[in-house]
């Protein structure tokens, strides 16, 4: 499992409404490229967002279901992107003094990213969760309160395999 974490200058509820909202989906997420269908139930477990991943004309077509929800706190998902396979993600939401930290832990659970060596996948995904918490944090704080030092971005992340 790799594990990426950032402090965010938001609180939970901002970084939540984020998460919450499918539609933005492939505004945080490195690699999703458009949504094709949010399902109204999103974010409660076994709602499933309908996405795309690539460049036009490359793209590929499958979906991410939530397997657990905490608002606030906790989102789990599946995350489907065939031929490649399936990684669960864990999103973790913990309150901090100057917002919260939000901490991605994911993995390969399916096809053949599982036989990409771990040692890579913790390259590959943590270069790509870095970016992807930048990316939530930058959409988190523009609706929460943003650092009074200027660094929206909150810092450098934490980056370690578990």
């Amino acid at each position: 499992m790799i594990e990426v974490s950032r402090r965010v200058h938001a609180g939970p509820d901002a970084v939540w409404r984020v998460l919450a909202d499918g539609w933005t989906y492939p505004s945080w997420v490195v690699g999703a490229s458009r949504m094709r269908a949010v399902d109204p139930a999103w974010p409660r477990a076994g709602a499933a967002l309908h996405h795309s991943a690539g460049a036009w004309p490359l793209l590929l077509s499958d979906s991410t279901s939530v397997v657990e929800a905490v608002p606030q706190r906790r989102l789990v998902l599946q995350a489907r992107g065939w031929p490649v396979g399936e990684a669960r993600v864990d999103i973790r939401l913990d309150p901090d003094p100057a917002g919260c930290v939000v901490t991605i832990v994911e993995d390969a659970t399916h096809g053949v990213g599982r036989l990409v060596p771990a040692r890579a996948r913790q390259l590959l995904l943590g270069a790509r969760n870095t970016e992807t918490l930048h990316r939530l944090a930058l959409l988190a704080e523009a609706h929460g309160h943003p650092s009074d030092d200027g660094d929206a971005a909150g810092g450098e992340p934490d980056l370690h395999a578990c």
